[in-house]
């Protein structure tokens, strides 16, 4: 290339730049700049300084529960087709031995881990969930905290420290989109939020700089996505990696990437392109950083009691309610009549997938007097003629009442039982949200049910007492042994 020529270049791409930067503020409305801007920085200095701020004791304990459910839910969806296809996708790319894939004895990148281990997370519906903004943080922010973790060699107080910041990376930048906002334009909630949830985790733990902060914000923001369309999979695989496997890969990705030293756009919540105003018709960019250090979302999110479509954890709670207060059995009901609010009806009123099925498990609660892991995960119980004819007398209501902001997962189930009478029952805040917590020891059994089958019942008891007192664990390395053969 001559002189000449190598000077136009840069000069080309000026003008380029200047004509497009014209046509762009041609075809967009002036935006003025928000109050108290320049977020990226005040929220990467409070990402840099998190890793080392003592957490309050509650917080600690949430995050340990969180943690444990998680690893229940990866461990568990290890053995469910969308776990298993993930697992031998990753085995195919190979890799440097960074990091384990539970349940097995593969060990690849931080990046390949935390996609397979994500996606082995939200294999079914066991994860935990948040009710406002309907985030899964801890399927995406875990597998990415974990992979981070054991690559860099961080303590389980560490671990803990960055689990926290995942989190309430993942939930704000709902908040400051408007959750309803993202909807409204055809996008997931659950994806959208993910990648940040993995990135403040995995940020924590590679103990990066506020300049590489910022760069992997950037990287990150870069890979946010998500659409709704995740309703029609029908086999839960690729509502795994919507939901969970890719967010967890783009984060571990933003940051190693920054790690290796690549550069990037330092204030990509700022300014005229942001990430805000982006992804959002009215945002609220402040909402990323109300209450940082205060309100900690780990404690919000809720522990689902039944491995079901969280929109169902009251349905089956206030069914099952009935019928041990009233020693019912499914003969003696009619009809049942389930309300719900109304963005719940589309995604349980009549899936394919028995464990997102309102009307089956509601029915399967009713003939079994319980909804176990296996149960509502068993595909045949669904032509099951006992179950079918329960079934066919459940309806599924949307009902505008039970729109409600402080409990947006309620549910009201009505009974008409053959001796005439007429049974209510309403479940506001079902069992593990954070009104109606679960104990560590409840917490214990789930996971307990859910893992001893894969790894058996030493393992799984050893595990969970590990993680119990993760604080005190030197290296997350030492959970190897616990979560693979």
């Amino acid at each position: 290339m001559t002189r000449n020529a190598s000077a136009r270049g840069p000069a080309r791409r000026r003008l380029l730049q200047g004509a497009g930067s014209l046509l762009a503020a041609a075809a967009l409305p002036a935006r003025a700049a928000p109050a108290g801007a320049e977020i990226t920085g005040r929220l990467a200095r409070y990402m840099v300084e998190a890793r080392d701020r003592p957490l309050p004791q509650e917080v600690t304990l949430a995050c340990k529960h969180r943690i444990l459910d998680t690893l229940g839910a990866m461990i568990s969806g290890a053995r469910m087709r969308p776990g298993e296809m993930a697992m031998a996708y990753v085995r195919g790319l190979g890799g440097v031995e960074e990091a384990t894939i539970v349940a097995s004895n593969l060990r690849t990148t931080a990046i390949n881990a935390a996609l397979a281990n994500a996606m082995c997370a939200h294999s079914d519906e066991t994860d935990d969930f948040e009710p406002v903004t309907k985030a899964h943080p801890g399927s995406a922010t875990v597998p990415a905290a974990l992979a981070m973790a054991e690559k860099e060699g961080r303590s389980g107080l560490e671990m803990i420290r960055a689990v926290a910041l995942g989190y309430d990376l993942c939930c704000r930048l709902l908040l400051a989109l408007g959750p309803d906002l993202v909807r409204g334009s055809h996008r997931s909630a659950e994806g959208t939020s993910s990648t940040f949830g993995a990135l403040g985790a995995a940020a924590a733990l590679a103990r990066l700089d506020e300049r590489s902060t910022r760069f992997a914000l950037s990287y990150a923001a870069q890979q946010v996505s998500g659409l709704w369309s995740w309703v029609k999979d029908e086999d839960h695989i690729e509502k795994a990696f919507d939901f969970a496997g890719m967010g967890a890969r783009n984060g571990v990705t933003a940051v190693t990437m920054v790690q290796a030293g690549l550069t990037g756009v330092a204030d990509v919540l700022d300014g005229t392109h942001n990430l805000f105003i982006a992804l959002s018709t009215d945002p609220k960019p402040e909402a990323m950083l109300d209450g940082l250090g205060s309100r900690y979302f780990v404690t919000e999110t809720a522990i689902k009691t039944f491995s079901v479509g969280y929109p169902i954890q009251s349905p089956l709670d206030a069914t099952l309610t009935l019928r041990e207060r009233y020693d019912l059995r499914a003969a003696d009901v009619q009809r049942v009549v389930v309300h719900l609010p109304t963005d719940a009806v589309g995604i349980v009123g009549h899936s394919a997938m028995p464990d997102v099925n309102c009307q089956h498990l509601v029915a399967l609660a009713l003939v079994k007097g319980a909804v176990s892991f296996s149960d509502s995960h068993d595909a045949s119980l669904m032509q099951d003629p006992s179950i079918r004819a329960v079934r066919e007398k459940v309806e599924v209501l949307g009902d505008p009442a039970l729109m409600m902001r402080e409990a947006p997962r309620s549910a009201r189930v009505e009974l008409f039982l053959a001796d005439g009478r007429r049974l209510e029952h309403v479940t506001k805040f079902p069992p593990g949200t954070k009104e109606n917590p679960l104990t560590t020891e409840r917490v214990n059994a789930k996971v307990r049910d859910l893992i001893a089958p894969v790894l058996g019942a030493p393992r799984a008891d050893a595990l969970i007492a590990q993680v119990n007192d993760l604080e005190n664990l030197s290296d997350v390395r030492g959970l190897r042994n616990l979560i693979a053969p």
